[in-house]
């Protein structure tokens, strides 16, 4: 059978399960798929998703580091924003802005300083035969 990856799920620390459900899945609409406890009164695992992102968040010492960064690579950028924007979360209001890289950015952080760039990669500009004009092909 030929060795094939399939995805990455980046595990994010979190310390307090309301803020972490109020946040990921109210304010930026994911979705809880399922939790986890060894047993009643220990650490939560669980994941969230949305579209094809899945994240785990863990209460578990060790998984994890405060301060992480992901970046979720996506389309449609500009509705997202006016879709948090609407749900006038208390403690963030997000921008975007446009990137070195050819990549439109909106990045937030968690209450636990996890923080998550949002990311759309814009469609590279075709020169137009006037500014290409007089320069030189390699062939």
């Amino acid at each position: 059978m030929a060795i094939e990856f399939n995805g990455t799920v980046p595990i994010l620390r979190m310390f307090d399960v309301q803020k972490a459900k109020e946040f990921y899945c109210d304010f930026l609409g994911f979705s809880l798929d399922w939790e986890h406890r060894f047993e009643p009164n220990t650490p939560l695992y669980m994941q969230v998703s949305r579209g094809k992102v899945q994240l785990h968040l863990s209460e578990h010492y060790g998984d994890g580091v405060p301060g992480s960064a992901i970046r979720v690579e996506m389309t449609g950028i500009e509705d997202y924003l006016r879709e948090l924007q609407r749900r006038k979360y208390k403690y963030y209001r997000p921008g975007i802005q446009l990137q070195p890289w050819n990549a439109k950015e909106m990045s937030v952080i968690d209450p636990f300083g996890n923080r998550i760039h949002f990311s759309e990669f814009l469609k590279p500009e075709k020169q137009s035969a006037s500014k290409t004009k007089g320069k030189r092909r390699n062939k």
